[in-house]
């Protein structure tokens, strides 16, 4: 009965997950492997027949690559201009130091060249690198080679990244909250205080005549004059002995200080009509809107003092363009603020609906995108492939946000979730294709051929490990996500993911993954065709 259950590839898959998941629970010294030990239970079952269908790996594969390039494409591009060299650089290394790891071992041992370009391939892990090997060589050894060599090409790079944090003793969380705190800090604190109007070059003069907001940064939120407290607008005058409420960060309420007078801590109390409330944008129209679009003094009476996004305040400068989920915080009338959320949206439950549309749609462009044949001239071609295709559309899309009323965009959860599960379905059946081959492979072909795979495999990440840290001195985190991306390897990424709440490791893989892809197409086919 129960061989005629693992026959059944549901029940097998989950079987493999429900054991995965057990096994990835045992610590041993503080280590353990997580989501990645499906893998390992994957390849036993595997070994013994089981077998997970292709097609529910590659659903697996696109769900979990294009949940990572949605998450990934809002910081990919600020990434690229500010890590993107750096990152870029260590991947070549990765891809030059493999390629010359294999030529050498080639001479060194006496290796053909159809079975060196399939070691390579399979050592990164490369699908479209083993089709550009076997196209260039047209031998079958190619492939037989990548057999070898990709069981440790998946488990070496898994292992790595498992590895890497404790052998440098890094504390990963820590890490991560301190680049959080390092984010933030490229965002300056806003503070609110307020000011006594004492410079004679303010008296009775608009604050569109002394042109605060742009001379300052600061906002003007309250004003007191006399007894009487209101929300000013562009027009209000200031007068001798007026109090009036600003936010903005030290630097611009510093510069306020010298426009208008004494600063002093504290705040205005506001009207009984008035109230300060925190909005949230929702509204897919709102979306890639600058704030002084809105003119929101103007229509509703009201002034925005700060925006919150992804946990960071950021001043509420005219063009400043809004993204969905930014939280606004008003102060004004209260029949204005109910006017704002009107206009704004202000609907909680839409942060948490998931529209399938957007994916389905964003995965079909994707593997339309990967289909395309790129060709430099009759010998040199490449094609992003169903990885690429998919990651690529998902980071573009991701970064423009929005397509008319189609929001490009995913909930936190319903990310995690698509992505946990497209990632168990592509391990399992990656697993199970491994191990129906693995004692054969290694009985009719010798330790040799694994070997230098395996040398294939480690020697590129110890130098981009080694070099990163020493060299470029890049956080661990970004090296993990640039290991795995150089490396090509989609179960890598899944463990370094698992092992640390922060998507900078997904952000640098998808910086770093298309240029490795590239390359290591372009060095198998020299490989192949000036190497004998």
């Amino acid at each position: 009965m129960l061989i005629d259950l693992l026959q059944s590839s549901y029940f097998s898959l989950f079987l493999i997950v429900a054991l995965g998941f057990m096994l990835g629970r045992i610590k041993i010294k503080g280590l353990s492997l997580d989501v990645s030990a499906v893998i390992f239970i994957a390849l036993l079952f595997g070994h013994f027949g089981v077998i997970i269908p292709k097609e529910l790996g590659n659903f697996g594969l696109v769900l979990f690559i294009f949940t990572i390039g949605i998450q990934a494409g809002p910081g990919f591009f600020d990434s690229f201009r500010s890590k993107g060299k750096t990152l870029i650089l260590i991947t070549m290394l990765i891809i030059s130091s493999a390629c010359l790891t294999a030529v050498g071992l080639k001479y060194a041992f006496n290796i053909d060249t159809p079975s060196i370009v399939g070691l390579i391939a399979g050592a990164l892990t490369s699908t479209p690198g083993l089709a550009v090997a076997i196209d260039s060589t047209n031998s079958p050894l190619a492939s037989i080679a990548y057999g070898i060599a990709y069981p440790f090409g998946v488990i070496g790079v898994i292992l790595f990244v498992k590895l890497l944090p404790k052998v440098m003793k890094v504390d990963l969380d820590k890490e991560a909250r301190r680049l959080e705190i390092e984010r933030r800090g490229q965002f300056p604190e806003l503070k609110t205080c307020i000011y006594r109007i004492t410079n004679s070059n303010v008296f009775n003069r608009s604050l569109i005549q002394i042109n605060a907001r742009a001379m300052t940064g600061a906002v003007i939120s309250r004003l007191k004059h006399k007894d009487e407290i209101s929300i000013p607008t562009a027009y209000t005058v200031l007068h001798e002995g007026d109090y009036i409420q600003a936010v903005g960060s030290e630097e611009s309420l510093n510069q306020l200080a010298l426009l208008v007078g004494e600063r002093e801590e504290g705040e205005l109390p506001l009207d009984k009509t008035q109230e300060i409330e925190s909005l949230l944008l929702t509204k897919k129209d709102m979306i890639n809107k600058q704030l002084g679009d809105l003119n929101l003094q103007k229509n509703f009476g009201c002034t925005v003092t700060r925006v919150r996004r992804s946990g960071i305040d950021l001043s509420p400068s005219p063009d400043l363009a809004l993204k969905f989920g930014d939280k606004l915080m008003v102060v004004g009338e209260k029949e204005g603020i109910k006017g704002i959320a009107r206009l704004l949206g202000n609907d909680v439950k839409k942060l948490s609906d998931t529209d399938f549309f957007p994916i389905a749609m964003g995965i079909v462009l994707g593997v339309l995108f990967g289909k395309l044949n790129i060709s430099f001239s009759d010998s040199l071609s490449f094609s992003p492939g169903l990885t690429g295709g998919v990651l690529m559309v998902a980071l573009f899309l991701s970064a423009i946000g929005k397509t008319g009323p189609i929001l490009w965009s995913m909930s936190g959860p319903a990310n995690q979730l698509l992505r946990q599960l497209g990632l168990l379905l592509f391990l399992a059946e990656v697993g199970t294709s491994a191990g129906k081959n693995l004692v054969a492979t290694f009985q009719e072909s010798g330790l040799l051929m694994f070997g230098v795979g395996a040398a294939i495999t480690l020697i590129p990440m110890l130098v981009a490990a080694i070099v990163g840290r020493l060299v470029f001195k890049i956080n661990l985190l970004d090296l993990l996500g640039t290991i795995t991306g150089g490396m090509t390897s989609t179960p890598g990424l899944a463990a370094a993911d698992s092992m640390v709440d922060s998507n900078i490791p997904s952000v640098a893989y998808a910086t770093v993954y298309p240029i490795a892809m590239v390359f290591l197409i372009l060095f198998i086919q020299v490989i192949a065709s000036a190497v004998y």
